[in-house]
């Protein structure tokens, strides 16, 4: 029998609904700031672009919108993630809903390279060390920084873009043998993203590895570069004949939203494309 002594709770009630959040790495510009643009055009939705540095963060300061947040914080600085998650704890009351980890290390000027055509050791070695601290050691860091907040979340979602140079079977069938410390760093982050969905999943934790295909963010290999870039296209195309070119960041980031918002806990610890499969490009 219902205890009629008691009030009811009518501010519990009425409550309203806190708004979605989203902490995006690597926001200042590509993919990056494309999320900003399309989460934060929703205005119930609140964003946060975190960037190494604000004073080339100029596309993000001039969109205007009252719901994105800007803060200054370099993936490789722990202190620097932690200052921009107490930040984001303020706003929010100490919670988060989604983390994008989007901000990666490519060293375009050795891309062509294979791991036997390097001049040196050194900098094979470098380059390797350096791909790894930043797309694998610093996700790590950021995923364990933020997750205190996204445990008090709602959505429980925690995306890293990876690409599909990390899968195995697509390196052999294409014989994609250049990007060598970039595939190298995306196929550990993979892994990286099944040990944190194997942890969480009881907890509710969508963790998802997500390719967002061969997009144009309207920069150029050097010239020398090219040749091999084209090449490497040509070999995809064995794979994918109905590849027609990179996508524009507005096109990959539409179809990504669409596969965050559609993934259930059943599919956490999923390493798939913009297009919900296996299907790279």
């Amino acid at each position: 029998m219902k205890d009629l002594s008691q009030p009811p709770h009518l501010s519990h009630q009425f409550k309203p609904a806190k708004m979605p959040s989203y902490v995006i790495t690597g926001a200042a510009r590509g993919i990056g700031f494309e999320f900003v643009n399309q989460l934060s055009a929703v205005s119930e939705n609140i964003v946060f672009a975190l960037v190494r540095s604000k004073a080339t963060a100029n596309k993000l300061t001039e969109l205007g919108r009252p719901n994105v947040h800007i803060f200054e914080a370099d993936i490789t600085d722990n202190n620097a993630l932690k200052s921009a998650a107490a930040k984001v704890s303020q706003i929010t009351g100490n919670s988060l809903d989604y983390l994008i980890n989007n901000a990666a290390l490519v060293k375009s000027e050795r891309d062509a390279l294979t791991l036997s055509s390097y001049p040196s050791e050194e900098l094979l070695t470098k380059d390797l060390m350096d791909s790894f601290n930043v797309n694998v050691i610093s996700v790590i860091h950021t995923i364990n920084i933020f997750l205190p907040l996204l445990q008090n979340g709602k959505a429980k979602k925690v995306v890293t873009i990876t690409s599909g140079s990390g899968d195995l079977d697509v390196t052999m069938a294409t014989e994609f043998v250049i990007s060598a410390p970039y595939s190298i760093s995306k196929a550990a982050v993979n892994m990286v993203n099944a040990k944190y969905a194997a942890q969480y999943k009881s907890e509710g934790f969508v963790f998802l590895a997500l390719s967002p295909g061969l997009v144009d963010t309207g920069t150029r290999p050097p010239a020398e570069e090219l040749e091999h870039f084209m090449a490497m296209i040509e070999k995809f195309k064995k794979v994918y004949p109905n590849f027609k070119g990179p996508i524009t960041p507005e096109e990959s980031v539409q179809m990504q939203l669409k596969v965050i918002n559609e993934i259930t806990v059943n599919k956490t610890g999923a390493f798939i494309s913009h297009k919900g499969d296996k299907e790279w490009l």
